[in-house]
């Protein structure tokens, strides 16, 4: 059987290695489009909870785990021997950034090993992982060609960038275009012709470096727009102008403008992490990517402004930040998942700590926080109600969870530090009970 009848069959088995944020619900739609699929990961847990049928990412319902468990055509492995009966393989593992903010390829580079002590004629390999131009061909590839294979003679190579955005309920995985770029064109032919059998539509570029570059650059235009409301923020704050009534007005534009909001911080897997990859390797090149550099350095220093502005407004109570009690809203790096990679409320919650605040959270998505690569708060949430927030002498809202919009929760509270402009939102012009603070 050759590939290209395996994917219009059906009868090509998948593997999809990382079953994560990105590797789960990819392994699940090609699943539920008919085909074998082994999720692959080093967890043990998570193994073990997919082989149960369960889901440990909230907005993947555990129903669609259980149906692609009982059809009888997914599993879960962490025998990465399984990958010698895979035609198609899928890289979906982590690329973070080291202590200095260089591109951490260490993840890619460990799994195209394992790949290639497996590597057999006739396999697809595509990279999902977001790095810089260059790593799939000059990276991935050469690992794989020390078996002796060679692309497109022997195996097929192509790297495709993840879209995930958890929680967004008006596109999916499957909804989702999916840009696709062989490292040479039959391995964009084969990837392309994978993808459309899974995936609603499909956008062949000419090469994996475009492919590359085409996610970055989507999160370096976030980056810097974020970054450029942000710095707004603090500037039409000291003339008295609120912001987001400012982007409100600005958005009645029916061209030429596009709204961006101002938070504490940027979070996610993407928007802090990815523009740095390639400002990391233009340098290499000899050119400086100063609007990727002057982003980061506004959006990494907003957890501090929040900080400033909490010790501000408790000063304006007579109070100082050294032994009050604050409680910080969300731990999660936007509203409504249990995502809290990168999450700025982590800084903010560490940076008032140090300053002496005595700090507690409330975030009914993390009953416990995680101990993660950066942080280990060794904190469990606190419950959300109207009596434990009046216990506190300022709530900071670091994540604008729907669970946070009912007014009762504010009626004994006595200061808000808003980073995410939720009480005006939530009591809407009716009067609020408390004094807000915008940060």
């Amino acid at each position: 059987m050759t590939l290209s009848d395996g994917i219009a069959s059906r009868e090509a088995r998948v593997g999809v290695i990382g079953q994560g944020y990105v590797g789960l619900p990819l392994a699940l739609v090609f699943c539920e489009a008919g085909f074998r699929v082994t999720g692959f990961d080093v967890d043990e847990h998570k193994v073990e909870a997919l082989r149960r049928g369960e889901s440990y990412i909230k907005h993947i319902g555990p129903e669609r785990v259980t149906a692609a468990v009982a059809s009888g055509r997914f599993t879960a492995s962490s025998d990465f021997d399984g990958l010698r009966a895979c035609d198609a393989i899928f890289i979906c593992v982590p690329t973070p950034l080291g202590l200095h903010r260089e591109p951490d390829n260490s993840y890619i580079h460990r799994t195209a090993e394992e790949i290639a002590r497996r590597l057999r004629p006739g396999q697809l390999v595509i990279l999902e992982s977001t790095t810089y131009p260059g790593t799939t061909d000059g990276e991935v590839q050469p690992i794989l060609e020390k078996t002796g294979l060679r692309c497109p003679k022997d195996f097929l190579l192509a790297f495709s960038p993840e879209r995930e955005d958890p929680g967004r309920r008006d596109f999916t995985t499957k909804s989702i275009p999916k840009v696709v770029g062989g490292v040479n064109p039959p391995s964009t032919e084969a990837a392309v012709a994978l993808y459309a059998a899974a995936m609603d539509r499909v956008v062949p570029v000419s090469s994996s470096r475009v492919a590359e570059s085409s996610k970055l650059l989507e999160n370096i235009f976030r980056s810097v727009n974020i970054a450029l409301v942000n710095e707004l923020k603090v500037i039409l704050d000291q003339m008295g102008i609120d912001i987001w009534e400012v982007i409100e007005a600005a958005k009645t534009k029916p061209f030429g403008f596009m709204p961006f909001y101002p938070g504490p911080g940027l979070g996610g897997h993407c928007i802090p992490l990815d523009p740095f990859y390639l400002s990391w390797k233009a340098a290499e090149h000899g050119e400086w990517a100063r609007f990727i550099e002057l982003a980061g350095e506004i959006n990494t220093r907003m957890p501090r402004y929040v900080v400033d502005r909490a010790m501000h407004a408790l000063n304006d109570e007579g109070k100082a930040l050294k032994g009050a009690r604050l409680l910080v809203l969300g731990l999660a790096y936007k509203a409504n998942v249990d995502d809290d990679r990168e999450s700025p409320s982590y800084e903010i919650i560490e940076l008032l700590q140090e300053m002496g605040a005595q700090v507690d959270y409330c975030d009914p998505h993390f009953p416990q926080a995680r101990h993660g690569r950066k942080h280990a708060l060794h904190l469990a949430s606190v419950a959300c109600d109207a009596s434990t927030f009046a216990q506190y002498d300022a709530v900071v809202v670091s994540t604008a969870h729907d669970a946070f919009r009912r007014p009762d929760l504010y009626a004994q509270t006595r200061l808000v530090i808003d980073s995410r402009n939720l009480m005006a939102e939530t009591f809407k012009g009716k009067g609020l009970p408390c004094r807000v603070v915008k940060a």
